[in-house]
């Protein structure tokens, strides 16, 4: 029996029952779409990570202090001060492989302009800062090296502390805001960047002097943090190992001592949360194909019961000459057309979904040709693997027996 016969008494034999093909299909088009869906989350999410990442500088290198074993306790990144603005200089003066380095040190504080208050994150660093963290500024001006020099009460901050203390659309330039009791000239505003993907806004800071907020709102010689720009994205690694012994030597570490800070680049913060990410999406694309199984399990359920309501039939192709082979196909035929046209709808339902998501959830999506490449390829496998053992079934037949069948 030619195939496209094979394939027009399946198409028949499948019509003849279009609700309980639909049932059947139903869980091919519930997983494949859960599987587009959940692995559109997935890759969305990771991309906002990285894009996230991005937005802190391009080849931004951190060091940041702590990381040490005091008492036998592993003290955490941050949590003493061992650095320095020393440090930096010294860095910036030795290291081949970075462009920029700055001290950085910060503080939350409560922002008051006129009868309106605000509470937000001042940073103080070098001019710098803002190449490292490609930081653009949509009014007024940087502040100067001289600035620098005499501490000066000059800051430029973000959209939102404008919003939340003069109103959307204003003005700052020139206007004077009092942080912590210390007046503050606003000689900048920054463009806006929106919030990253840890849900931190970006637009919500202060920026200022290095020494004005060292020297008169922390009173101290330690700083929070380094930040550092290589050269080359390829220079990452190079700088990263060049900082490590200058700041040991620095710091006067013996070569059994552990590093009494921490440096971090944009490639380990991005690995730290592509790995979880990378395991939720695994997650949520397993428990989305256990519906793909549970809809295999269904077609080999309604194909048995298939071959047992068409036995009558199968002994009569089989008395006429037909071979089981050819039984075999027309009934894998049927079973790969379930979990085909299944895993189709399947697809359409998951990239509407995972826009409907986008859109009324807020969830960043991408939908890549690999996920529907590989929907498509194990929804057919599941039709394969399902449909054979009823189609085997069904080409055993004993056409006598068949015949006698009620």
């Amino acid at each position: 029996m030619k195939f496209l016969n094979l394939f027009k008494v399946a198409s028949r034999s499948l019509s003849k029952n279009k609700f309980r093909t639909f049932l059947t299909m139903l869980g091919i088009i519930i997983g494949v779409a859960s599987v587009i869906a959940m692995l559109a989350i997935g890759e969305g999410s990771k991309e906002n990570i990285r894009t996230s990442i991005a937005s802190l500088g391009t080849n931004t290198i951190m060091v940041f202090p702590g990381a040490f074993n005091q008492g036998g306790v592993r003290m955490g990144a941050g949590s003493i001060s061992t650095l320095t603005k020393e440090d930096a200089a010294v860095i910036l003066q030795r290291c081949n492989f970075v462009t920029h380095v700055v001290p950085v040190v910060q503080k939350g504080s409560q922002i008051i302009f006129g009868s309106q208050n605000w509470r937000t994150n001042v940073v103080g660093s070098y001019i710098d800062y803002f190449s490292i963290r490609n930081l653009t500024l949509k009014s007024g001006n940087l502040y100067t090296d001289a600035d620098e020099r005499g501490a000066a009460k000059v800051c430029i901050i973000g959209q939102t502390v404008v919003m939340n203390l003069m109103g959307e659309g204003a003005d700052p330039i020139g206007k004077t805001i009092r942080v912590n009791s210390i007046p503050f000239k606003i000689i900048g505003l920054l463009e806006r960047k929106g919030q990253n993907s840890f849900g931190q806004d970006q637009d919500d800071i202060i920026i200022a002097p290095f020494a004005t907020v060292q020297k008169r709102m922390l009173q101290t010689t330690n700083i929070n943090s380094i930040l550092a720009s290589a050269t080359t994205e390829n220079d990452i690694a190079a700088a990263t190992k060049e900082m490590k012994p200058i700041l040991r030597e620095q710091h006067k570490l013996a070569p059994t001592d552990e590093d009494d800070f921490t440096i971090r680049t944009q490639e380990d913060i991005a690995n730290i949360f592509g790995s979880i990410s990378k395991v939720l999406t695994i997650l949520l694309a397993s428990i989305a194909g256990i519906s793909l199984v549970v809809g295999g399990i269904g077609i080999m359920n309604i194909m048995l019961v298939s071959v047992t309501e068409r036995t009558r039939e199968i002994g009569i192709r089989l008395a006429v000459g037909a071979k089981g082979m050819d039984v075999l196909l027309q009934f894998m035929i049927e079973s790969i057309f379930i979990s085909v046209l299944g895993g189709i709808i399947g697809i359409i339902l998951g990239i509407l979904v995972s826009f409907m998501v986008a859109k009324f959830g807020g969830w960043p999506i991408s939908i890549t040709v690999t996920s529907i490449v590989l929907s498509s390829l194990f929804s057919t496998a599941i039709g394969v693997f399902f449909g054979w053992y009823p189609a085997r079934k069904a080409a055993r037949l004993n056409p006598i027996d068949a015949l006698r069948y009620e």
